[in-house]
C-alpha cells in the first residue's frame, strides 16, 4: 500500500494559501430590499476598512448551512431566519504577496434587522443597512461578484 505525505505534521496549513479554502459567505438582508454590510476591522484577514458581506471558513465536517448559521451568530449575534444558496465562485487573489484560492459559497440570509449587533469587534468595525442606490465606499474587491446576482434576483433593491 502506498502512502503519501501531504504536509509535515508540524506545519500549520493556511486555508486559501497552502490548500483551497472554502467559505460560507452571505448577503444579509431584511426581506424589504436592504442589505446589511460590515466594515472590515483591523483584525480582518484582508481588505481592512472596506465594506463587505459576511462569511467565514467552513470547518472540517461542518455542513454548509450549519457554517452559515454559525457565522451569522458569531459575526452578527443573531439567528438566520431564512437561508438560500445563491451562487459559488472561485476567488483568486493575493495575501502578503502569496497567491490565494478560495471557493466562496454565497447565500442570502434574512434576519430581523432589530436583532443584529457586532459579534466580533476586532474583525468588524461597523455594521449598517444600505440600499443599492446608497452603497458605502470603499467596497471589498469581491463584493460585486455576489451582490449583482442578488440585485438581479430582486433580493436587494
Amino acid at each position: 500500500m502506498h502512502s503519501t505525505t501531504i504536509a509535515s505534521p508540524d506545519k500549520d496549513l493556511r486555508r486559501g494559501i497552502d490548500h483551497i479554502g472554502i467559505s460560507a459567505s452571505f448577503i444579509v438582508h431584511d426581506g424589504k430590499g436592504r442589505v446589511l454590510l460590515q466594515k472590515r476591522g483591523q483584525k480582518a484577514r484582508d481588505e481592512r476598512g472596506r465594506w463587505d458581506i459576511g462569511g467565514g471558513a467552513i470547518e472540517f465536517g461542518e455542513p454548509i448551512e450549519a457554517a452559515v448559521a454559525r457565522e451569522i451568530r458569531e459575526e452578527l449575534k443573531t439567528e438566520a431566519l431564512d437561508v438560500k444558496f445563491l451562487l459559488a465562485y472561485d476567488a483568486f487573489r493575493t495575501l502578503d504577496d502569496k497567491p490565494t484560492h478560495w471557493v466562496a459559497l454565497i447565500h442570502t440570509v434574512r434576519v430581523n434587522p432589530n436583532d443584529v449587533a457586532i459579534g466580533e469587534p476586532d474583525k468588524i468595525e461597523a455594521l449598517d443597512w444600505f440600499t443599492s442606490d446608497a452603497l458605502p465606499d470603499p467596497l471589498h474587491s469581491q463584493f460585486w461578484k455576489s451582490y449583482q446576482v442578488a440585485l438581479d434576483r430582486g433580493i436587494v433593491i
